[in-house]
């Protein structure tokens, strides 16, 4: 059974079709809604809009795989990254990484079985000043440790359960 939904053709015919006037040539415009869509960027999905738009497959897959944004694995729900750089990990963010990954039972850059939830780390977010950076779902949570690191996890967690 597939967590992810599927591709849907006539969904990302109106995603193309529905643009304002300036916009139905940018193809990175396009990606993005179909990302936030699917969590992803199906294979299928790439195949359509390389058609539709006129650019080749390869052109798709090079924007597609260049951008940090954009993933080709389905992420979960909720998406929380850990700061590995220099000054987060002088402050301690492996044990925030540590805590998240023993936490949702899974090592970075997967995703849990319910897709509810998928850990990955990212090299600085440049928030330096904050270190150890935590993001979950774009919200950044400066000055993390390993308690406050559980506490956030139950939160999230808690919210996942009653939706």
């Amino acid at each position: 059974m597939s967590l992810q939904p599927a591709v849907d053709v006539s969904e990302i015919e109106d995603l193309l079709n529905g643009r304002k006037d300036g916009e139905n040539e940018s193809l990175m415009s396009v990606l993005e809604d179909v990302q936030a869509r699917y969590r992803y960027l199906p294979k299928d999905a790439l195949i359509l809009i390389s058609e539709r738009m006129g650019v080749p497959l390869s052109q798709a897959y090079s924007v597609a795989t260049f951008y940090n944004a954009f993933s080709l694995q389905p992420k979960g729900r909720h998406v929380i990254s850990v700061c590995l750089g220099t000054a987060c990990i002088v402050r301690g963010a492996r044990k925030v990484l540590e805590r998240a990954s023993d936490k949702l039972g899974i090592q970075p850059g997967e995703t849990t079985e319910d897709g509810e939830f998928t850990l990955e780390t990212v090299n600085c977010l440049g928030a330096c000043a904050l270190g150890p950076v935590a993001v979950v779902d774009g919200t950044y949570y400066g000055q993390m440790s390993g308690l406050e690191a559980d506490a956030l996890l139950r939160e999230v967690m808690g919210e996942a359960e009653t939706l």
